[in-house]
């Protein structure tokens, strides 16, 4: 009983608080900002099967509901293996819940649009004394920016002609290797996978030196043109820095499970494949604030006070390059001139 009640306490928490984040504004970007730091500061540690993936799973479908998708939740059973200190592997069960968004368009093909809601789980002590993951971190830009960006979109879309369909989904169990993205290609129907023309994954878009916008090893070239390059394309246009590339199986982001089935892939991100290893892994120039070059699973560095300090005004700057881009790049692709 104590159990329902907390329950139904924390969803009317979040009930409350989605009100007060789906004010109406109209600037480019400034909706997902208002979204990035809503989640970053009420949902930390999104750990796959914590209390705080739940509740940000609750507050997306509520969200998204509220722009008139039909939206639900999706739980599914994972896990992942611990690693204690004397190096002894022990199996951990989690449930993780993905929230899936759709709206359908006059014909049944759709574009899917994902963006991964779990933050890193901890797999080791190691990570722990490292402050890797856990309960503190709030994952800005590793992916509350994905999931702030993925939220503007799917407004600004919610009221506009759709030749074809688009699908939300913020996807969990993507981090430590929990094979979301497995799962969820293993409950589409052969129709499904049929009618889905296009993936765009949205993932750490805040602390990389530039946006990229690559294709996927098995996109076709036509579709490049349309999607990547078009991307850069309109970037320019604006004066926003981006590039593209072909995604390897060497790049940071070059085993994605929907490329490897043979979905036509964009991939956006923020990095900077000049650096490092020029796999993408390095984000930005070794600094005396960001020693690694990256932000991503770091408790300290990945959350808003930091970033705010010592990347003043990116937060804002990326919500709105994102959303200047991709927005008219959605809705060419959702209305093909025919």
């Amino acid at each position: 009983m104590f159990a329902f009640l907390r329950r139904a306490a924390l969803c009317a928490l979040v009930s409350g608080l989605t009100f007060q984040a789906s004010a109406s504004v109209s600037t480019p970007g400034q909706f997902a900002e208002q979204q990035i730091r809503h989640i970053a500061t009420l949902f930390p540690g999104r750990m796959s099967g914590s209390p705080a993936e739940l509740m940000a799973a609750d507050y997306l479908q509520q969200q998204f509901s509220s722009f008139g998708y039909q939206s639900n939740t999706r739980q599914f059973n994972t896990g992942y293996e611990w690693q204690d200190e004397r190096g002894q592997q022990h199996p951990r069960k989690v449930t993780a819940t993905s929230v899936i968004a759709a709206r359908a368009g006059e014909v049944p093909q759709e574009i899917l649009v994902i963006a991964h809601l779990d933050t890193w789980t901890p797999a080791s002590s190691k990570d722990i004394d490292n402050n890797l993951g856990g309960l503190r971190l709030q994952g800005v830009d590793d992916n509350a920016s994905g999931l702030g960006v993925m939220l503007e979109l799917a407004e600004k879309l919610s009221h506009s002609p759709l030749h074809y369909g688009i699908r939300f989904v913020a996807l969990s169990a993507a981090q430590n290797n929990l094979h979301g993205v497995d799962d969820y290609l293993q409950r589409m129907s052969p129709v499904e996978k049929k009618n889905t023309l296009l993936v765009i994954d949205l993932n750490s878009l805040i602390t990389g030196d530039s946006l990229y916008f690559n294709s996927g090893q098995h996109t076709p070239v036509a579709v490049r043109k349309q999607t990547s390059e078009r991307a850069v394309r309109l970037a320019h246009r604006l004066n926003i820095p981006a590039a593209s590339r072909v995604l390897t199986s060497n790049d940071f982001a070059g085993h994605n499970a929907f490329d490897q089935a043979g979905f036509p892939l964009l991939d956006v991100t923020a990095s900077n494949w000049k650096l490092g290893q020029h796999n993408g892994m390095q984000q930005r120039s070794r600094s005396r604030h960001f020693p690694e070059g990256e932000t991503r699973h770091q408790t300290d560095l990945d959350n808003l006070q930091y970033i705010d300090r010592w990347l003043p005004g990116r937060i804002a700057l990326r919500s709105r390059e994102s959303v200047n881009i991709l927005l008219p790049l959605l809705q060419e692709l959702a209305n093909p001139q025919r």
